[in-house]
């Protein structure tokens, strides 16, 4: 299991949101900050010319219900040209995402050390694909929070590494309680429309959370396994 963090001393509160994607500025990346804007339906991510974080709950919410995955069959065949793991290689995933050489790159050092200490405290996770040799080519990191899989960044270095790792997510998230969880990816892209994720009001997203976060962690990421 994660381990339990104090109350944050900053409260997040979706009735005062703007109408837009930003809701606030400021606060601070503290493990216990960051956990209360997710389970409030927000989540961190800096902008170039504003100096506190920025937290974000987009107006139409990239989601991947499940059952929505599509995988193709040249995908299915890439499946079996990777070993994929779990929280084997955290760090690296994060780094890779983080590569300023890539664009749109936004992983600052805050982030990467917010992340960090949340995967520490058993709060984030990886999931990794690895070649043949045994070199990580792809993968993806995000936050395990009850049902909820909050999905930050994914990269890969090797055709479809990427996209196995989210089978491999999905097929991790698919227990007894599957019909109940879900995968938040914050926007929808047509690189990601692709493989089932769809758009929801922010006011959707916001009326399943609670449900979602009353659900027992899967047992991929629950250290107590």
């Amino acid at each position: 299991m994660p381990l339990p963090l104090p109350p944050s001393r900053w409260s997040f509160c979706p009735e005062r949101w703007p109408v837009d994607d930003a809701v606030a500025v400021g606060a601070e990346l503290e493990p216990a900050t960051v956990l209360a804007a997710y389970r409030a339906g927000a989540f961190p991510m800096p902008l170039d010319d504003v100096a506190p974080m920025v937290w974000w709950s987009p107006m139409r919410r990239g989601v991947l219900p499940l059952d929505r995955l599509r995988v193709s069959r040249s995908l299915w065949r890439s499946v079996k040209r990777y070993d994929v793991r779990v929280n084997t290689a955290f760090e690296q995933v994060l780094d890779n995402c983080a590569d300023p050489r890539r664009d749109g790159a936004w992983i600052s050092d805050d982030i990467r050390t917010a992340y960090l200490r949340l995967h520490g405290l058993g709060w984030a996770h990886s999931v990794e694909a690895f070649d043949a040799t045994g070199e990580l080519v792809g993968g993806l990191y995000g936050l395990a929070v009850g049902g909820l899989f909050a999905g930050e960044s994914m990269f890969h270095h090797a055709t479809d590494a990427s996209k196995v790792a989210l089978v491999a997510l999905v097929a991790a998230l698919c227990d007894e309680h599957a019909e109940q969880r879900l995968i938040d990816v914050q926007w929808q892209t047509p690189h990601l429309a692709s493989l089932g994720v769809e758009q929801v009001p922010r006011a959707t997203y916001l009326a399943r959370l609670p449900g979602l976060l009353e659900v027992p962690l899967p047992a991929a990421f629950d250290r107590a396994r």
